[in-house]
C-alpha cells in the first residue's frame, strides 16, 4: 500500500503522471497565455485552428466522460457518478464550486442530483481541447470558487487559402470492458471569409467489467448533433452555434434513479475581434434549455415496490449575455465587461401507478445573476502581471409548491412551511484575483492572490423536501435546503514555478485556500437519530431517520500539485502529474467530504518517426482523513498499469491501441459512488469498482 510520504518522495525523484499523450498543459510555452491556463489538446487538430499542433492522447481509451480526460490535469481527479455522470473535482472542491462550460458557454445543469453536469454535455469523441484556468479563474470568466474548465468541442476552421476548403475529422473507438463503441466528427466548407460545419456523435455501451464480475446498470447512450458557422467580418468574427444532446437510457448505479433522457438544446451566437488596432470586443448571448425524465424502474432490477416507484421530471432554462471591450494590445491591456445569467428550474416527482400522487420538489426556482468586472493586463518591471476585480448580484426565488392529493401530510405539512416562508434571497459578492509571473529563459515563477466567492444554489437554499438531490453527493443521505445560508468566501494564496530547460519541463505548485461559510451537509439538529420533527419524519419514511441540513462551516484547503516532462533520450519520453490536498473543517475536527488521495501518474514513451509505444502507470493512496459528520467510509490505495501503443498510417490517418488495467486489478476509487443496484456483482453499499482488464481500439481520420 503506497503512504503519501512515498508518493510526495516520488514526485521528487522521477516523472509521476501523464497527460494524454504529448497534450501536456500548454504551461511550458513561451506564450503569456501559457502560465495562466492548462491545456489538454484531445484529438488530433483540423488543420489550421491556431492551436498549436499536439499529439492525440495516445494513453488511454478515450472515456465517454470527458471528466476522465480533464482529471489527467495536475490538481484534478474524477469523481465517478456513472458512465456520463461524473464530476471533475479540482484541488479539492468540486460540483458548483468548480465552474464547468461547454464551447465557453455557461449553464445550469437539469438534473437535480447532477446526472447532467457540465462536462456531460462534451463527449469525448468530440473534444478538440480542454481548457483548465490554472488555480484561480480571472474574473473576467465569471465567479468561480475552484477554477473554471470549457471543453472545447471540434469546429470547422476558416479555409487557409484563396479556394473553398472541405475540412473533416472522423473518430471511432471500440472498448471491451463495457463493449462499447463511439463515433463522432465534424465535416464543412470553408473559405477565408466565411465557415460552416457540422457536429454528429454517438455512444453506447453495456454495464462494464471489473475484477470481480460486472457493475449492474451501468450501461449508456448518448446521441450529439449540430450546426456552426461563422463570418469574417473586418478583423473580427459573427459567429453562431446550435446543438442538440440526447441522452437515452442510462444507468447511475452511485443514485437512487437511473436516467430516461436528457434532451437539451444549446443555442450561443456573438462576435469576437478587434474593431481597431488597440480595441477588441467580445460579446454573446446563449440559451441552453433541458427536458429531463429519471426514474427508479426502468433500468433497475429488481423492481421496487409500486408504491415507491418514481419518475421524475426535471426542467432547467438557462438565458445568458456577455460582452467586453479590450483597450490595448494582447500583452498590455485594460478590459471592461458585464454578463448576466438568468436560470429556471423546475423538478417534479411523480409516481406512474398513482396520478394523484405528484410533488413539486422544486418549485419554479429562480437563480438571476448581473455582474460587472474590469481587469488589467500589464507588467511592472520584468514581472508582468493580471488584476481583476468583479461584483455580482444574485437575487433567488421559489414558488410555492403543488401536491397531488395521494401525498402524505408530512410532505403536505412541509410544503405549507415553506410556503409560509420568505422564499426569497438575494446576495452581492466581491472577487478580486491577481496573477503575477517573472518570465524567464528557463525558469518562470509565478503567484497567485485572490478572493473569490459562491452564492449558495438553489437547491442548497430552497429544497424544501428531504430528499437524496445533493448535486451529485451521491452518498446516500438525504439533504434540505437552508434560506439562512451566508454566500462562500475563499481567501486564496498559490505559488510555484516553471521550469524548460533542454529536455525537461517542470511546474509544481503548492496552494491554500481559507473558506468562510463553506456550504456542507451537517446533522439536522442535536438530537441525531431522535425523531422529533417534522422533517425527520418525512426523511424516515425515506430511509434515513437522520437527515442533514445545508449549513455554513468554516474549511481550508492546502496541498500541492506537479506535472513534467523529461525527454530522456531521442526516443524515450517519461511524462507525469501528482496531486495532494487535504481539506479540513476549521470549525470543528473533522475532514471535509469526499476529496481525493494523494495521487499520481507515470508514462514512458518509446518514439519513432511514425509509431509509438508505451506504458502508463496510475496509483493512488489510501484516503484516510474521511468526513465523520458525513458517514464517509476511508478507501484503500492502488495502483493501475496500461499498455498503449500509436502509428500513423498516413498523413490523417491514426490507429491507436491498448490494454487497460493490464493485470486486472481489483480497485475502488475514493471518488467513487456506492452501488444502489440490487442486480449486480457489487454488493449494495460498497464503493464502486474501478474498471477490469480490457482492450480498446480508436481510429482517427483528418482532412
Amino acid at each position: 500500500m503506497l503512504s503519501k510520504k512515498q508518493l510526495l518522495c516520488a514526485v521528487t525523484a522521477a516523472p509521476i503522471a501523464l497527460l494524454p499523450g504529448h497534450a501536456m498543459a500548454q504551461g511550458g510555452e513561451t506564450s503569456d497565455d501559457g502560465i495562466l491556463t492548462d491545456v489538454i489538446l484531445v484529438t488530433a487538430d483540423i488543420p489550421e485552428t491556431g492551436i498549436d499542433s499536439r499529439e492525440p492522447p495516445h494513453q488511454i481509451a478515450l472515456p465517454a466522460d470527458a471528466v476522465g480526460v480533464a482529471a489527467r490535469m495536475p490538481g484534478a481527479a474524477a469523481i465517478g457518478n456513472g458512465a456520463l455522470s461524473g464530476q471533475l473535482s479540482y484541488r479539492g472542491l468540486f460540483g458548483q464550486r468548480v465552474l464547468g462550460r461547454v464551447n465557453g458557454q455557461r449553464f445550469a445543469t437539469g438534473g437535480p442530483n447532477a446526472m447532467d453536469p457540465p462536462l456531460h454535455y462534451a463527449p469525448s469523441i468530440l473534444l478538440d481541447r480542454i481548457e483548465v484556468a490554472r488555480g484561480v479563474a480571472p474574473v473576467s470568466e465569471g465567479p468561480s470558487l475552484a477554477g473554471a474548465v470549457n471543453a472545447q468541442l471540434v469546429q470547422v476552421p476558416f479555409a487557409s487559402g484563396s479556394v473553398p476548403e472541405v475540412h473533416g475529422r472522423i473518430s471511432a473507438q471500440y472498448r471491451s470492458v463495457d463493449q462499447s463503441h463511439a463515433v463522432g466528427g465534424a465535416l464543412g466548407l470553408a473559405t477565408q471569409s466565411w465557415r460552416i460545419g457540422i457536429i454528429a456523435s454517438h455512444e453506447q455501451g453495456d454495464d462494464y467489467e471489473f475484477a470481480g464480475g460486472s457493475v449492474g446498470g451501468s450501461s449508456f447512450e448518448r446521441t450529439n448533433y449540430g450546426i456552426h458557422a461563422g463570418l469574417k467580418l473586418g478583423d473580427g468574427e459573427l459567429f453562431a452555434e446550435y446543438r442538440r444532446n440526447e441522452t437515452d437510457p442510462t444507468g447511475n448505479p452511485a443514485f437512487p434513479m437511473d436516467i430516461v433522457y436528457f434532451n437539451t438544446d444549446f443555442f450561443r451566437g456573438g462576435y469576437t475581434g478587434e474593431l481597431s488596432e488597440q480595441v477588441a470586443l467580445d460579446v454573446s448571448i446563449g440559451h441552453v434549455s433541458v427536458r429531463h425524465l429519471m426514474d427508479n424502474y426502468s433500468l433497475r432490477d429488481p423492481d421496487p415496490a409500486a408504491m415507491r416507484t418514481r419518475a421524475t421530471f426535471a426542467d432547467a432554462d438557462t438565458f445568458t449575455a456577455e460582452a467586453s471591450l479590450r483597450f490595448g494590445s494582447a500583452s498590455r491591456n485594460v478590459t471592461i465587461g458585464g454578463d448576466l445569467e438568468l436560470v429556471e428550474k423546475y423538478v417534479r416527482i411523480t409516481n406512474p401507478f398513482n396520478a394523484d400522487f405528484f410533488v413539486e420538489a422544486q418549485p419554479d426556482l429562480n437563480s438571476d445573476r448581473y455582474g460587472a468586472f474590469v481587469q488589467l493586463r500589464h507588467g511592472y518591471g520584468e514581472v508582468e502581471f493580471e488584476l481583476g476585480a468583479r461584483i455580482d448580484r444574485v437575487e433567488q426565488s421559489g414558488a410555492i409548491p403543488e401536491l397531488g392529493s395521494a401525498v402524505p401530510m408530512g410532505p403536505v405539512n412541509l410544503a405549507n412551511q415553506f410556503a409560509a416562508s420568505p422564499r426569497q434571497a438575494g446576495d452581492t459578492t466581491f472577487d478580486a484575483v491577481l496573477r503575477l509571473w517573472l518570465p524567464g529563459d528557463e525558469v518562470t515563477p509565478r503567484l497567485a492572490l485572490a478572493r473569490k466567492t459562491r452564492v449558495p444554489s438553489v437547491l442548497e437554499r430552497f429544497g424544501w423536501l428531504p430528499t437524496e438531490a445533493s448535486f451529485g453527493l451521491a452518498d446516500g443521505n438525504i439533504y434540505v435546503g437552508n434560506q439562512d445560508l451566508e454566500p462562500e468566501t475563499a481567501w486564496i494564496a498559490e505559488a510555484g514555478f516553471d521550469v524548460e530547460t533542454g529536455p525537461v519541463r517542470f511546474r509544481p505548485t503548492v496552494f491554500y485556500r481559507r473558506v468562510d461559510d463553506y456550504i456542507q451537509g451537517t446533522p439536522f439538529d442535536a438530537t441525531v437519530g431522535v425523531i422529533d420533527s417534522q422533517v425527520e419524519m418525512v426523511a424516515n419514511m425515506n430511509g434515513d431517520a437522520t437527515p442533514l441540513m445545508f449549513r455554513n462551516v468554516d474549511a481550508e484547503l492546502y496541498g500541492l500539485d506537479v506535472d513534467f516532462t523529461v525527454q530522456a533520450t531521442r526516443n524515450l519520453l517519461f511524462e507525469g502529474v501528482a496531486s495532494y490536498v487535504r481539506a479540513k473543517r476549521r470549525d470543528i475536527a473533522d475532514s471535509l467530504y469526499r476529496v481525493p488521495p494523494a495521487n499520481a501518474r507515470l508514462a514512458a514513451i518509446w518514439q519513432q518517426d511514425s509509431w509509438s509505444l508505451g506504458a502508463e502507470l496510475t496509483a493512488a493512496d489510501e484516503q484516510e482523513d474521511v468526513s465523520l459528520s458525513n458517514d464517509e467510509t476511508a478507501s484503500d490505495g492502488y495502483v493501475v498499469v496500461g499498455l498503449f501503443g500509436s502509428l500513423a498510417l498516413s498523413d490523417g490517418i491514426t490507429l491507436d491501441a491498448g490494454v487497460e488495467n493490464l493485470y486486472d486489478a481489483s480497485y475502488q476509487p475514493h471518488l467513487s459512488g456506492v452501488n444502489r443496484v440490487g442486480a449486480s456483482d457489487v454488493p449494495l453499499g460498497e464503493r464502486l469498482p474501478g474498471p477490469g482488464r480490457g482492450v480498446w481500439i480508436r481510429t482517427q481520420i483528418a482532412f
